[in-house]
């Protein structure tokens, strides 16, 4: 054999082994990624014999807000005119919100209506006639309307402030409604409380069907709605008459947040 000859299938053999070595790698690293994929939720192969489970968790809080919503609707001959009434009883009630410590950025309009009033008119002046003679649609005047939301961060002034809102001859009032300002820290805790139910059922289930537990195939969430345990003082009539007891006691409760969860196991 010449040296030629023996450099050629010494060429040959370390290319074939250095393209056996990267084939080798590369099935080595597709598998290991299977792998790790198949600890996921939903990955890997397709699970044949699963179990689901449903989990619940609550969390209760003493509500740290008060909502209240008043609304001021005037009726006048012209729109300007009807304006003008409702704005000076708004500048009146806002005015007295911010003496009373309310922000800006908790005080806003919600709602802002102005429509005309119309009566039907019959033509002519002879009464009780039958046929009767056709009338028409007449304009009588406006109606316009301002409804605000107050967002009352101190929720022990929640009675001083319906009191000062009646004084205001205010007297279309809602509310309080207590309330968490911020429910999102106590939604993720509700959840991991229902998943740590659900996870727990599942190895009492697992251990008394006698099987084991492979993976999550599976997860669904439902709930994560407050409900408000609080109490509520509707205050339409506020204002109208002298029986409202100045500044009332308003019992705040606590409110719950509930999640309920459904996880899906694989089994063997």
């Amino acid at each position: 054999m010449n040296n030629e000859t023996f450099w050629n299938n010494k060429h040959f053999t370390n290319v074939t082994i250095a393209l056996l070595v990267v084939l080798a790698l590369f099935f080595v690293t597709k598998f290991i990624s299977e792998l790790k994929s198949y600890k996921y939720i939903g990955g890997g192969v397709s699970a044949s014999n699963t179990i689901s489970v449903s989990g619940e968790g609550e969390v209760f809080a003493v509500p740290d807000i008060a909502n209240i919503n008043f609304s001021v609707r005037e009726e006048g001959k012209t729109v300007a005119d009807t304006q003008k009434k409702v704005s000076a009883k708004i500048d009146t009630a806002l005015s007295f919100l911010k003496n009373s410590g309310i922000e800006e950025k908790d005080i806003k309009t919600i709602s802002y209506n102005a429509y005309p009033k119309y009566e039907y008119q019959a033509s002519g002046s002879v009464p009780a006639i039958y046929p009767p003679i056709p009338g028409k649609q007449v304009l009588v005047g406006y109606e316009v309307s301002q409804t605000i939301s107050v967002k009352v961060r101190n929720t022990d002034k929640a009675g001083t402030i319906l009191e000062g809102l009646a004084k205001a001859v205010i007297t279309e009032i809602s509310g309080p409604n207590f309330e968490i300002d911020d429910e999102e820290a106590l939604k993720l805790d509700a959840r991991k409380k229902a998943i740590i139910d659900a996870r727990e059922k599942a190895e009492v289930l697992a251990n008394d069907l006698g099987i084991s537990l492979v993976r999550i195939v599976g997860f669904s969430e439902g709930g994560n709605y407050p409900i408000y345990y609080s109490k509520s003082m509707e205050m339409s009539d506020v204002g109208r008459g002298s029986g409202i007891t100045p500044s009332p006691e308003l019992p705040k409760g606590e409110n719950k947040i509930s999640s309920t969860v459904t996880i899906t196991y694989e089994i063997r």
